[in-house]
């Protein structure tokens, strides 16, 4: 059984998949505890992989099942992951924050590290390889990711609900790219579009 907060239909609204017709499966709860967090991951309901791709079949032309939290290391195993691709024929993708090894038949592996950033627990990353690394920017020395091996490189702006720091934030992340242009800008276009 697997603690499931929601399961939805949607764009990929950041990084690599941008605007990548997916099915989410956010499962519940997170090893740490980020002041800029934007989603509420914490509630859940229990369910058995077979109820979790019925609803996931519900959206069968999406072609990517995208795993997110929270955390959703805490929850996944090999088997889950496999069984998933078996009886859903998409290719799956996790969102971690890279503190807990993951299994080997995920297809993309998208690793947003805290460590840094206050307030997280700085719980040490332990994930080295990744198909992207995405960093939530607010100013951060970027020398700490060279450890990383990670084909894409990107830099979000951290969303904040004040306009004016947002501002700021957006600001900031363009000049770090200008500056670091081995890293592209993701924004978060979801956000923008106004949609889930």
């Amino acid at each position: 059984m697997w603690k499931v907060n929601e399961i939805f239909h949607s764009l990929q609204g950041e990084g690599f998949n941008t605007g990548t017709a997916s099915v989410f499966i956010r499962l519940s709860g997170c090893n740490l505890h980020c002041a800029f967090c934007d989603t509420q991951h914490e509630e859940g309901t229990m369910m058995s992989l077979p109820d979790i791709v019925e609803q996931v079949m519900r959206y069968p032309k999406a072609p990517l099942i995208v795993l997110t939290g929270g955390e959703p290391s805490l929850w996944i195993n090999e088997d889950f992951v496999r069984g998933l691709k078996q009886m859903t024929g998409k290719r799956i993708a996790i969102e971690t924050n890279g503190t807990r090894p993951l299994p080997d038949s995920i297809d993309w592996v998208t690793l947003s590290p805290k460590t840094g950033l206050g307030n997280s627990g700085d719980v040490p990353v332990v994930l080295k390889r990744c198909d992207e690394l995405k960093v939530v920017y607010l100013g951060q020395d970027l020398a700490q990711y060279d450890g990383i091996m990670a084909t894409h490189r990107y830099l979000q702006p951290c969303w904040v609900a004040d306009p004016d720091q947002r501002r700021r934030n957006m600001h900031a992340t363009v000049q770090a790219v200008l500056d670091h242009p081995e890293w592209r800008l993701s924004l978060q276009t979801h956000r923008i579009l106004n949609i889930k």
